[in-house]
């Protein structure tokens, strides 16, 4: 098992952020540190334990390159007109300009990881989409807290879910069996410090026993 950095639950559960400018790209990540991580996401709960879940990592360079072109046709447009509706503010215009970085350097990255769910969801009622997502969201999120906790970042993405069918083609994922839950590029960070996310207080968000 590879190492952590020492950090405890707490500040694991309260610094694990979207990282994208400080992705080291330079600094190697071994394909062993990346499936401690996943095996640790593996405890995350999943629906009648039937861990119907996969993991698909790209680290080959060509890939890497056609996913993250994929991800830029998707991308530049939707920032765009995301950009038509908001009035901005200093913090948006942080987000963007990182979203920015981000679809700029997605090739780069050593590493994609795409976690994958068993069958398809469309037309599926909410039964069924809660579910499925509550099967493999949490392991996906797991993960990015074992990444953290090993001095590692990532963001979670799903950008590049338009072309879900086109990935799937490239990586050889069965299209028709299997659902992609998002894209995670993986990266040591420049830096472990990492403070608390700006929040709403609490007390605006909690509701007992009525609304």
């Amino acid at each position: 098992m590879s190492e952590s950095i020492g950090l405890t639950a707490e500040e694991v559960l309260t610094t694990t952020r979207s990282v994208r400018k400080r992705l080291d790209l330079e600094r190697p990540v071994a394909r062993e540190t990346i499936t401690d991580c996943i095996e640790m996401a593996l405890q995350a709960p999943t629906g009648s334990n039937a861990q119907g879940w996969s993991w698909m990592i790209v680290d080959d360079p060509a890939k890497k390159q056609v996913i993250a072109d994929h991800y830029r046709d998707i991308y530049y447009p939707y920032r765009e007109q995301k950009s038509k509706l908001s009035e901005g503010d200093a913090q948006s215009d942080r987000i963007a300009d990182s979203a920015d970085h981000l679809a700029e350097i997605l090739q780069d990255v050593p590493a994609l990881v795409i976690p994958l769910h068993a069958g398809r969801l469309e037309g599926a009622d909410s039964f069924r989409q809660a579910s499925a997502w509550g099967s493999i969201l949490p392991a996906a999120w797991s993960f990015m807290m074992a990444l953290r906790s090993k001095g590692m970042g990532s963001a979670w993405t799903t950008l590049h879910l338009p072309r879900e069918k086109e990935v799937a083609d490239l990586l050889g994922i069965d299209f028709d069996n299997w659902t992609q839950a998002g894209l995670f590029p993986v990266a040591y960070t420049v830096g472990t410090e990492f403070k608390l996310a700006k929040r709403q207080p609490t007390e605006n968000l909690v509701h007992w026993n009525e609304w």
